[in-house]
């Protein structure tokens, strides 16, 4: 038998087994509860055999009621006061537990207090894309003039996010002991209060839900300094500055491919995406325009897109879904487009195919310059592969074909994948694998 509680211990928030029928609702209610307080994740609750046949009789556990943590009076004081000082304030928006409501409450902070915002990894939909005060994504392969704004802000305030090497760059943005040109003052808003001080003592610590915060935070009257609103432009069109066109080798250009999507799909549109750099044509370029239209796993993990696209379609039928993965993600779980075939969920899977792990490719190349080993990648026909389940199948190979192919998709009334063949010298928008060598040799 496997030990659950160790197996499965340092992933969840919560681990127990039932070993008696009549406590099956208490460990229910309990399970809820841990799972939705504080920082949201996982619990596991093991089921020997027996319990499946025992029988019991005992009543439902109450209804499950959702936890709020709110921000005191002396918190949103101390805000105030921070906010009212600083000249160059900066908000970095992530995490779970945020709604329509609160993302909205969260753009009437930052319209009133005319500050920039810009949100973690992977979590580009908590404010609109296309706002003026939207600075862009923090994250892998941030734009460099957001990172020196962000190391440059004299008061950061960060509502949601862990404080991680993802957020902070590999903790190279964020300063608390003091940042060009000035101190930088941290304020630290988390649901979970583990999270305060974990790795940053910030100058303000506040325990609170997203919900709760971003309501009050949109009932405080303008504070800041005349003159901030020139920072929100700056930043701005720092973001639109980065969304400028890349041109890659290859006959495919993903730039133009992200532009025509970008035309086409509603802006309820769901994107998903697992791990990999083509992801980063997903993050940089495409625009997100309202809450629960991103996706994407923070944990970095292969294969998420598949099926999250294929779940998002299960609850949003109404809504297209969109699913990018490389081909060695989309190999880890392609075959749930049985799932989405048998349930009819029809869901349009993007493979962007370079034939071979991309970022590890990368990151051998920059360490081990001319020494690859184990990332080339022999794949099958992707667009053959998804005609053997049902579901409609094609290949693209220049820029030309993508735009019809994708239009086919989007009236085959089924499942359809489309499979991009990209050049593998096509790396990321800012460079290719030959630079990545050529520099890795000079050292």
């Amino acid at each position: 038998e496997i030990d659950y509680r160790r197996m499965f211990g340092q992933m969840a928030k919560w681990v127990a087994q039932i070993d008696r029928a009549d406590r099956i609702p208490e460990f229910i209610a309990r399970a809820y509860q841990v799972a939705t307080s504080g920082r949201m994740g996982p619990v596991v609750l093991a089921l020997p055999e027996d319990m499946l046949s025992a029988t019991a009789t005992v009543a439902d556990a109450r209804a499950w009621q959702r936890i709020e943590t709110s921000p005191g009076e002396q918190d949103l004081a101390r805000l105030s006061s921070l906010l009212s000082n600083a000249k160059r304030p900066f908000v970095i928006a992530g995490g779970s537990g945020w709604h329509d409501e609160a993302c909205a409450d969260l753009q009437h902070f930052a319209e009133t207090q005319k500050i920039p915002i810009g949100c973690a990894f992977r979590f580009q939909d908590l404010f609109d894309n296309a706002h003026p005060n939207y600075a862009g994504d923090v994250g892998i392969g941030i734009n460099p003039k957001l990172a020196a704004r962000i190391k440059a802000a004299d008061l950061v305030i960060a509502i949601g996010p862990r404080l991680g090497e993802m957020t902070t760059s590999g903790y190279t943005l964020i300063d608390p002991a003091g940042a060009t040109e000035s101190t930088q003052t941290l304020v630290h808003i988390h649901a979970g209060a583990e999270e305060l001080g974990r790795v940053y003592q910030a100058d303000l610590m506040i325990n609170a839900t997203m919900a709760a915060m971003a309501k009050a935070l949109a009932a405080l009257p303008r504070v800041t300094q005349a003159g901030v609103e020139e920072t929100v432009k700056a930043a701005n069109a720092d973001y639109k500055y980065w969304q400028a066109q890349k041109t890659i080798p290859g006959a495919v250009q993903m730039w133009d491919v992200m532009q025509y999507l970008e035309s086409v799909l509603p802006a309820n549109a769901i994107l998903t995406n697992g791990a990999g750099n083509y992801a980063t044509w997903v993050h940089r370029f495409h625009r997100y325009r309202g809450f629960r239209t991103q996706l994407a796993p923070t944990s970095g993990a292969m294969g998420y897109g598949v099926p999250a696209a294929v779940a998002a379609k299960a609850v949003h039928p109404d809504r297209v879904v969109v699913a990018f993965a490389g081909d060695g993600c989309f190999l880890m779980t392609g075959q749930e487009l049985a799932t989405a075939v048998q349930y009819q969920l029809n869901v349009i899977f993007i493979v962007v195919n370079n034939n071979m792990y991309g970022t590890i490719r990368m990151h051998q190349e920059r360490e081990f310059p001319g020494h690859v080993y184990g990332t080339a990648l022999v794949n099958p026909d992707f667009a053959a592969y998804a005609r053997a389940f049902g579901a409609s199948g094609e290949v693209v190979e220049n820029t030309a074909e993508f735009a019809p192919a994708f239009e086919r998709a989007m009236k085959a009334g089924k499942p359809a994948l489309i499979e991009i063949r990209i050049d593998p010298e096509a790396i990321s928008p800012t460079t290719t694998l030959q630079a990545i060598r050529e520099a890795a040799q000079k050292v």
